[in-house]
């Protein structure tokens, strides 16, 4: 197992690493992947005394430009998968996903509230407004669904759901209305809603960094906990796992990550949905192995669909409809799959 779990997170490291060096010389300049390389260590080391006009455009385009973009684009899809396994196992459903507790519903509001009242007038800095207050809706709604789940001490996964499909009710018919009196201006909700990285910079990165790293840790420290959980609340309490307290803890750190992610790049679905379908199949279902493998594909999956809408379509699409469309069909074929399976007695 040792060894297997291993040559995963090597296998995984490597696709993601080359697949920031790859992106990173994509585009409608084409940069050689040394040069990539080169120069990042260029700068890094500050070693800037040689360089000629080429290398000082490759360092703009690639430092200012590509890699903040890339970056956050890898993080994002990290912390998506992450919270989709956490989600799932937490919920112990397979169709759980960062969104299932209306998260999304909630940075969504947050996010169209900051933008009709920049339309209606308020000065309020649109690129500081929409992250904060699209975080703020996020944990918002959180704290909404675990105050309509109060009756149940457990927290058990239907209460949970059912407060989530409440509460994300509620708040696209809020959406809906904002939407409404937008009027003209509602282009601009729609596409913040669809998700997209255009204009990132490195303090999104740093920002998500700094929130992803704790969460990741996190959420790997109680791995162990998510197993047994896994086995029924009966046998997680003869073996002295305080199942609602950690669930009460992981939902927190899962919907904080989700909150972060979306608050960052809009609302982005799927990743969290197939990335631990897609784990599960190769690495099996021990969560030690899983969460920190998802966050790593995740990574990769966001990062190759923002590449292909940046540096390979003709005209970039908002990221949020090319992962549904990948995502959609990927989880349909999944899906069928583990139904033919069991009707045969395969699983």
């Amino acid at each position: 197992m040792r060894v297997k779990s291993t040559l995963l997170f090597g296998a995984l490291t490597l696709l993601l690493v080359a697949a920031i060096i790859a992106a990173t010389g994509m585009g409608y300049i084409s940069i050689p992947p040394l040069k990539v390389l080169g120069t990042v260590l260029d700068v890094f080391i500050g070693n800037n005394a040689a360089q000629t006009v080429a290398d000082q455009t490759y360092s703009v385009v690639i430092m200012d430009v590509r890699l903040p973009r890339i970056l956050t684009a890898a993080l994002v899809g990290g912390g998506l998968a992450l919270a989709g396994c956490v989600f799932q196992a937490i919920l112990l459903n397979p169709l759980a996903d960062p969104y299932t507790l209306g998260i999304s519903s909630g940075a969504a509001f947050g996010a169209s509230t900051a933008f009709i009242l920049s339309i209606m007038g308020f000065a309020i800095p649109i690129a500081l407004s929409v992250p904060v207050l699209a975080f703020l809706g996020a944990i918002g709604t959180l704290a909404a669904v675990f105050a309509l789940s109060v009756g149940d001490s457990r927290l058990s996964s239907n209460t949970l759901i059912l407060s989530g499909v409440i509460v994300a009710a509620i708040l696209s018919a809020a959406i809906g209305f904002i939407k409404y009196m937008a009027d003209e201006e509602v282009n601009v909700i729609i596409f913040w809603l669809m998700g997209s990285f255009v204009g990132k910079n490195w303090q999104d990165v740093l920002l998500l960094i700094g929130v992803l790293s704790p969460c990741l840790i996190f959420a790997w420290y109680f791995a162990r906990d998510l197993n047994i959980m896994a086995l029924g609340s009966t046998t997680a309490d003869t073996l002295g796992v305080d199942s609602a307290k950690i669930r009460r803890q992981l939902l927190i750190s899962a919907s904080l990550v989700t909150a972060i992610c979306v608050a960052v790049s809009g609302v982005i679905g799927f990743i969290g949905l197939i990335v631990p379908h897609m784990l599960r199949m190769l690495a099996g279902p021990d969560n030690r192995i899983l969460l920190p493998a998802s966050f790593l594909a995740g990574s990769i999956l966001l990062l190759t669909a923002d590449t292909i809408t940046r540096a390979i379509l003709p005209h970039e699409i908002p990221i949020g409809v090319l992962t549904a469309l990948i995502g959609g069909p990927c989880f349909c074929y999944i899906f069928r799959k583990r139904q033919l399976g069991a009707a045969y007695g395969l699983s």
